[in-house]
Order: structure tokens, then C-alpha cells, then sequence
């Protein structure tokens, strides 16, 4: 059970630092990682190949969902809710635009 813990951990980890540092193509290299050394790690702890595969995908789950915190963490400031709410545009748009298609 620890070893189940410390893998979802790690991939947890290993997700926001992906997430903080790098852009989204480097998951293509990162999840096949982490599902190869989780397989390699259960498959040394005792465990079977069905009772390992619910765990190699909760690990790319926490991995995948760790990259999209960390990701929306970093775009916070650009994703506002209150550019459209307030009718002012943020700092990505374009004011007076409904006047040039006139």
C-alpha cells in the first residue's frame, strides 16, 4: 500500500513540475515514463498485472491532473471571468470592436 501511495505521489510531482516548467508536448514523454517505472515498481512489490493496471492509470491520472493545476495556476491571471461580465475587455481585448464591423 505504500508503494501505491508514493507512486501517485510521485506522479503528482512529477505533473506540477511538468506543468511549472515545461509546455504540454512533454507529456508525451512523461506519461510513458511514469506508467513504465509504476509498472516496474508494482510488478517488484508483489503485485499482479490486473491488480497494477487501476493503479498505473490512477498514477497518469494524478500526473495529468497535477499538469493542469499547475498550468491554470500559471494562466490564472489570463483566464477572467469578468471581461465578460463587466463588458470591459481584459488585456487580451479589443475595445469599441462591435464599431468597426459598422
Amino acid at each position: 500500500m505504500t508503494a501505491v501511495l508514493l507512486l501517485l505521489l510521485a506522479s503528482a510531482i512529477t505533473g506540477l513540475a511538468t506543468g511549472l516548467i515545461f509546455r504540454v508536448w512533454t507529456l508525451l514523454l512523461v506519461s510513458p515514463a511514469t506508467a513504465i517505472l509504476a509498472a516496474t515498481v508494482l510488478q517488484t512489490s508483489g503485485f499482479g498485472f490486473w491488480a497494477g493496471i487501476p493503479i498505473v492509470v490512477g498514477c497518469l491520472i494524478a500526473g495529468q491532473l497535477a499538469y493542469l493545476a499547475a498550468t491554470f495556476y500559471l494562466h490564472s491571471g489570463e483566464l477572467s471571468m469578468q471581461d465578460d461580465i463587466d463588458g470591459v475587455p481584459g488585456k487580451h481585448g479589443h475595445p469599441d470592436i462591435k464599431n468597426e464591423n459598422e
